[in-house]
């Protein structure tokens, strides 16, 4: 088993552009957690190893205080002379467009400091794609500061939904083991018995017990401070859903849930990715997540992004 100190496996860590490894130390969010819990008596070391896990994402809804930090659909601002992208003679609809200077500063996310992203997905057809593995039918266009742009016309009117202003705020974000917010996997993780459980599984259930006896209160206290509920998140951790389903699956060039990887295997390949964009279910809805590898998003490697499109069914 490994080092308790670290948990089961290593903490999901990933270099910034500041050179500093810490998940969420930017404005001295670490900082004020770490008050509130010391004021809470819980002990130091129990608040390094949860912080170690802890991630701040940036949420995006359409009410807020400050400024917009960029619009949901709507008409996109593109560089002058660039074609609206397009698979075919298929057009593919603005999800998002995201002023990057204007986001929250989370230290260890290594979005651009200024600049915009845009998001194209045709839903319905990267969807139906989603299957196959190809993620064809979306797009990340990165637009830099001082490029010249223009409203970009549309191709087809249809492709157009209705804009809706973005503000930003912050939420907490755990990986699944340690966030009992998914129902399934509570649910799953109190009802199965200690024999039924693989040896991984009982290295995090061992970790849980004896190095965060307090796991409850922390928890608590981060949610507390970073309670966004919006319905667009940028940053954070996959879900089980993306993790299982779509990222890894389209990174090994299959489809489908892959059940045939380690358990291990599937958590450390989980933390070598992050989403760009993560939209919440709406009941019978499609909705759209885009994923990009920690190395990919230093390196601004927009191309290697990739998307993963589900259905909330009735």
């Amino acid at each position: 088993m490994a080092s308790t100190t670290y948990g089961p496996y290593p903490p999901p860590r990933w270099r910034s552009r500041s050179g500093k490894g810490d998940t969420f130390s930017g404005m001295d969010h670490q900082g004020k957690f770490r008050r509130a819990a010391l004021e809470s008596g819980i002990p130091d070391d129990e608040i390094n190893r949860f912080s170690r896990y802890l991630r701040l994402a940036i949420g995006l809804s359409g009410r807020g205080d400050g400024p917009p930090v960029g619009h949901i659909g709507g008409l996109p601002r593109l560089p002058v002379g660039m074609k609206w992208p397009s698979v075919g003679d298929i057009a593919l609809p603005l999800l998002l467009s995201v002023n990057c200077g204007a986001l929250p500063r989370v230290d260890g996310f290594d979005l651009p400091a200024d600049g915009t992203l845009l998001f194209f997905v045709h839903k319905e057809r990267d969807f139906d794609e989603f299957r196959a593995a190809s993620g064809q039918y979306a797009r990340v266009v990165y637009v830099s500061d001082g490029t010249e742009t223009a409203i970009a016309e549309p191709p087809d009117p249809g492709c157009v939904t209705r804009r809706i202003d973005a503000y930003a705020d912050l939420r907490a974000d755990l990986p699944l083991w340690l966030d009992e917010g998914d129902e399934d996997w509570h649910e799953f993780w109190e009802d199965l018995e200690w024999d039924d459980m693989s040896s991984f599984q009982q290295q995090l259930a061992r970790y849980r017990e004896r190095e965060l006896p307090h796991l409850d209160e922390l928890r608590s206290l981060a949610y507390d401070l970073w309670s966004s509920g919006a319905h667009l998140v940028i940053g954070g951790y996959a879900d089980d859903e993306v993790t299982m389903d779509g990222v890894t699956a389209k990174s090994l060039g299959g489809g489908g849930r892959f059940s045939f990887l380690p358990e291990e295997d599937a958590l450390r390949s989980a933390c070598d990715w992050i989403p760009l964009v993560n939209e919440g279910r709406v009941y019978a809805e499609h909705y759209t997540k885009f994923m990009i590898r920690h190395d990919d998003l230093a390196a601004a490697r927009w191309d290697k992004a990739l998307s993963v499109t589900g259905f909330d069914a009735p």
